[in-house]
């Protein structure tokens, strides 16, 4: 039995995750619930799932929380403090963060410096302070198992090590809603549209920047301090099917690969259960024949935001931190109807070209708070120059 800790337990990956743990009660117990302000589905989650410890992000949501567990003996908290005792419960063994945004940083490290197995689904925690994450990891002999498919499948092909024979990874791209898609176009698209993922069920956030290729590009900078190569050895192609879910090329000219279903439950069930893996109820691929394996090379003027991502990847410091806050800022503004769909890589080009920090190579988390921080004030202030016709 794993007693488990969920951050974001009523997103897309918590929820998956749960589904996971409700297959395998006899394997998995959660003890601590974490997430935003949907207090509808986490009074759910902890009334199904009985956990010592409940946490929502929202102060305000406290009292309402509070009062529908009224009588469980389950322990409700909020803000930071609550987020950081679900992920330093002493009976959790595992911790599986799947918040989205920078908030996912504090808690990730309390939990490494609590001595707990980290399962990572949150791509700005590496992102924007991989050098504070890894170090502290491997200070603190943690393991940290990725969840994202992209990254689970190298870490698969690997055998969840780093591997001497190792010549590059290569990341695949379903290119998102928008692949073919005329460029004049990209101007008129909607939220809803973006939000119309051809292969994945993910959060708006993720799925926008799938739409973007952004979440190519975080997860190129995740890959750099997952696996410990530098970006030259880090590639990504366009491959629609979302079968191949990675691959790495070995030093003979081999390449290996992971092919599964378009569903997260595996990678999730996968980090959950490592180094073992699970008989799982969930969609199979099944016979192999017609199953399409095309690759394309990505299209520099439709993603933009690759390119970005490499740059801000090799400048390191700061500058990732800058680039993943202004992100996030731009993508909500869309998503409010504030912004066009092209405006969110401009403004965040735009952000990341007014910043005058990222010097110092190692930024200790308050270096890397407050360039977040920054980032987001300037990204309102170029979104509230926008002008929508």
């Amino acid at each position: 039995m794993k007693n488990l800790s969920i951050l974001g337990s009523t997103g897309s990956i918590g929820r998956q995750a749960l589904e996971v743990v409700a297959a395998y009660p006899e394997r998995f117990r959660v003890v601590g619930l974490a997430a935003g302000r949907n207090i509808r589905l986490l009074t759910a989650q902890a009334r199904r799932f009985r956990p010592a410890v409940v946490a929502v992000a929202d102060e305000g949501c406290y009292g309402e929380l509070r009062a529908e567990l009224a009588g469980t003996g389950i322990t409700v908290m909020a803000g930071e403090e609550g987020l950081l005792a679900v992920a330093t419960h002493a009976a959790a063994k595992q911790v599986l963060v799947a918040v989205v945004g920078a908030a996912g940083i504090a808690p990730t490290l309390a939990a490494i410096d609590a001595g707990k197995e980290i399962a990572l689904a949150n791509k700005e925690t590496l992102v924007a302070a991989g050098h504070l994450v890894t170090a502290r990891a491997k200070k603190a002999g943690v393991p940290l198992v990725p969840v994202d498919s992209e990254h689970s499948a190298i870490f698969q092909c690997l055998g969840g090590r780093r591997h001497p024979g190792l010549a590059r990874i290569i990341l695949t791209a379903s290119g998102g809603p928008f692949l073919e898609l005329p460029l004049e176009r990209l101007a008129e698209v909607t939220a809803a549209e973006a939000l119309s993922h051809p292969s994945w069920r993910m959060g708006e956030k993720v799925t926008v920047d799938s739409a973007t290729l952004m979440n190519k590009g975080l997860e190129v900078i995740e890959a750099h301090w997952f696996f410990g190569l530098d970006y030259d050895r880090i590639g990504v192609v366009i491959h629609p099917g979302s079968i191949v879910h990675s691959m790495v090329e070995m030093v003979d000219g081999s390449i290996l690969a992971q092919l599964g279903p378009a569903d997260m439950r595996l990678p999730i069930a996968y980090a959950l259960a490592h180094p073992e893996r699970l008989a799982g109820p969930w969609p199979r691929l099944g016979e192999l024949a017609g199953l399409s394996l095309r690759f394309l090379p990505v299209e520099a003027q439709r993603f933009p935001a690759l390119a970005l991502a490499y740059e801000m990847g090799r400048r390191g410091g700061t500058w990732p931190a800058v680039m993943n806050a202004a992100n996030e800022v731009a993508v909500a503004a869309f998503l409010a109807g504030r912004i066009r769909f092209t405006d969110i890589i401009r403004i965040v080009a735009a952000v990341c070209g007014h910043y005058g920090g990222g010097e110092d190579p190692s930024p200790d988390l308050p270096a890397v708070l407050a360039a977040d921080a920054w980032a987001r004030r300037k990204a309102e202030e170029f979104i509230a120059e926008v002008k929508m016709t």
